[in-house]
């Protein structure tokens, strides 16, 4: 007879634990929804001030131009249509790819230091001029590239290769 009440005791005190788990995992996910949706919202800005979210746009419209080149008989009303439709979604749909691989590495905190430095004038300066540097620094690049490549051959031809 013993058993029987220690039963339905040992029921309810599982039946609140098993409530208080539910409960907490709950407020877990609704907490990390929120910060989720913080990190997102943060990591939107912090594109928005350092007009990494332009750079994309321009990508995006040079590879439509690519498409039209190659698609010449779409008339270009479609073409209209179509980029703005992927101007709406993309940017979103890369923003969510991305956030795994900027929440690995920064927080929320880095996020907004980011943002602060952006919105400084040298921020702005560097934002803006960023482009044109990472344009010039790829032709750069190419050179020292070619540079290092010609010296790769001439030490192997040194050595008898």
């Amino acid at each position: 007879m013993q058993k029987n009440k220690t039963q339905p005791h040992n029921l309810h005190t599982m039946k609140k634990i098993y409530f208080l788990g539910l409960l907490l995992l709950s407020f877990y996910q609704f907490a990390s929804s929120q910060s989720d949706e913080k990190y997102k919202e943060t990591l939107i800005e912090l594109f928005r001030v350092s007009h990494t979210e332009q750079t994309y746009e321009a990508a995006v419209k040079q590879m439509f131009s690519m498409f039209r080149q190659q698609q010449s008989n779409v008339p270009t009303e479609i073409w209209v249509d179509l980029e703005k439709e992927m101007n709406k979604t993309s940017m979103n749909d890369l923003i969510s790819m991305l956030i795994p691989v900027y929440s690995k590495h920064l927080t929320i905190e880095d996020l907004n230091e980011l943002i602060k430095f952006y919105e400084s004038p040298v921020g702005q300066k560097y934002a803006e001029k960023n482009p044109l540097i990472m344009q010039e620094s790829m032709q750069v690049g190419q050179q020292w590239g070619q540079k290092i490549g010609m010296e790769f051959v001439n030490k192997l031809k040194e050595k008898g290769y």
